[in-house]
């Protein structure tokens, strides 16, 4: 599935669609990868971590782990913790 850039300009009914596939068990192993950068493929996943209903706290360390320390972007961190979804985790 392809997410246009720059991240902040994602749909959200692009991510739900996204996180839908990757919740979808009948689809599963699934790889969530970016041919750019880190930052959209760390998004997709700190928002499955919010379905998973995992803290913030957990979601921002793992994504700062990933993005490299210090490299996170303010408005994907933003993004993260004001996403809200319509896909329920199984």
């Amino acid at each position: 599935m392809y997410i246009p850039e720059p991240f902040v300009e994602i749909d959200s009914k692009v991510l739900q669609t996204a996180l839908a596939h990757i919740t979808d068990q009948k689809k599963l192993p699934v790889l969530v990868h970016c041919s750019k950068g880190k930052h959209r493929t760390g998004c997709v996943v700190a928002c499955l971590r919010k379905l998973q209903r995992r803290s913030l706290t957990f979601i921002f360390d793992e994504y700062e782990r990933f993005t490299g320390r210090g490299k996170s972007e303010l408005l994907d961190l933003q993004f993260i913790e004001l996403f809200e979804s319509t896909t329920r985790q199984k």
